[in-house]
């Protein structure tokens, strides 16, 4: 085997030497990259499975954290990555389909370290956190199995020791720029980031007036400066979207495969949820969540109302395109069907885009194939564009179709707001609930 590695070594340093991009026909660059990055995968693999045996092939105290640090060396990775790489390899000698995925180049060594964490707390989520991690970024192979995780952990022991742990530092690196760290509760920070939101938003504004250009980040900094330097005593009311399938807000918890999250922030415990509720601050936007299908919204303004804005912040917490993990707060809606055209907004009709995949889509044509949720996103002439459909455009029953992303297709929502209880429903439909929540 060490020959074999030798060799293979030999031959890499010869290949690589050769080799020149400028030399490479442009239609086969995409092939290099793939192959190129799946022997990269491979050799991580055997790296850190070498480590891994390195690490317990002496005493503890001292032979894992040796391993650790030479792998870090041999890698070039910090510490704590290689840490991480050898709790997933040690794990995985008990998962044989996820070590078959490693060693076939399948998965890095963040998205090993992502899916065996999680098939140890929840075996039965290994499939759906494979195709995952073919499919998806880093971000949401991460959401999905914080998701995989939470289905059978106890959350509300967890959110007692997150908040017994709960801290906030601050330092100034040797350039001179200033740093701010802070971890505790997914709703104590999704009631942070909402304050944030709403200051972020008015420096928006400011610096459109002004003619300024920036990174969504940059006004998100400029809101928590604002926050903070405002002299407010009190915030004012801020919006959190809560996801809940209403199986799992009656029983108490949820199972694998149904939904209790806060949006972009990950999975709570039911309890969270009816705390926040209790307490009427922040404000709540709750998506509860029965059967399969998205009700029909629709009114004649261009931009979402409100309601169907917590309806698409649901179905989009990260940007539409599959393999993108832009967040919902860095997102922009886009009519699938021209507004000017039909001078109505249908929830239906509506996908949200990050910056990059909707400039895409506006000047060079792409498109998202057709369904709904996370789904590819091809350049014109692909065969999964929409323009290849006899109508040119989505269908009537697109809006039905399963999702390409992992688990269910996002089911129906009921949009319910905690001041004024309102539920959704096609224009001229009466309306199933009347209660402000379940």
């Amino acid at each position: 085997m060490c020959e074999t590695l030798a060799e293979l070594k030999q031959a890499a340093t010869a290949v690589v030497a050769l080799f020149e991009a400028a030399l490479v026909p442009r239609g086969r660059l995409p092939q290099v990259l793939r192959d190129a990055g799946a022997i990269e995968r491979m050799m991580a693999t055997v790296a850190s499975l070498a480590a891994a045996h390195m690490a317990g092939s002496g005493p503890r105290s001292t032979a894992v954290r040796q391993a650790a640090r030479d792998l870090a060396h041999a890698s070039g990775t910090s510490i704590s990555e290689a840490t991480r790489a050898l709790e997933a390899s040690k794990q995985v000698q008990s998962q044989p389909e996820v070590a078959a995925a490693a060693k076939a180049g399948g998965l890095s060594r963040q998205q090993l370290a992502l899916v065996s964490g999680a098939v140890a707390a929840n075996p039965d989520a290994a499939d759906r956190l494979l195709k995952l991690a073919t499919t998806g970024s880093l971000q949401e192979l991460a959401d999905e199995s914080a998701r995989a995780r939470a289905a059978h952990q106890d959350l509300d022991a967890l959110r007692k020791a997150a908040h017994a742990a709960r801290r906030l530092r601050q330092f100034t690196d040797p350039l001179g720029t200033w740093h701010l760290h802070a971890h505790g509760t997914p709703e104590d920070g999704a009631k942070i980031m909402a304050a944030i939101t709403s200051s972020a938003d008015k420096a928006f504004t400011a610096a459109r007036k002004e003619g300024r250009r920036e990174p969504p980040e940059a006004y998100v900094f400029d809101g928590l400066v604002g926050m903070a330097t405002s002299g407010v005593a009190c915030t004012p009311r801020t919006d959190i979207i809560v996801r809940v399938d209403q199986s799992a807000l009656v029983r108490g918890y949820a199972v694998d495969g149904e939904i209790c999250e806060i949006a972009g922030f990950g999975p709570v415990s039911p309890q969270v949820v009816i705390d926040i509720m209790d307490t009427g601050d922040p404000f709540l936007r709750a998506v509860v969540s029965k059967g399969k299908e998205i009700v029909g919204v629709a009114h004649l303004g261009r931009r979402p109302n409100a309601y169907q804005q917590t309806a698409l912040d649901w179905l989009y917490p990260t940007c539409a395109a599959e393999g993108c993990g832009t967040r919902a707060t860095f997102l922009q809606t886009d009519h699938r069907e021209d507004w000017a055209r039909i001078h109505m907004t249908v929830v239906d009709l509506l996908d949200r885009l990050c910056k990059f995949h909707h400039g895409l889509k506006t000047y060079q044509g792409w498109q998202l194939a057709e369904g709904r949720g996370k789904r590819p996103f091809v350049p014109p002439g692909h065969p999964l564009h929409p323009g290849h459909s006899p109508a040119g455009h989505p269908s009537k029953c697109a809006a039905t179709e399963t999702s390409n992303a992992p688990g269910p297709a996002p089911p129906h929502p009921r949009v319910i707001s905690r001041v004024t209880p309102t539920c959704v429903a096609p224009p001229g439909v009466v309306p199933p609930c009347s209660e402000a929540g379940p």
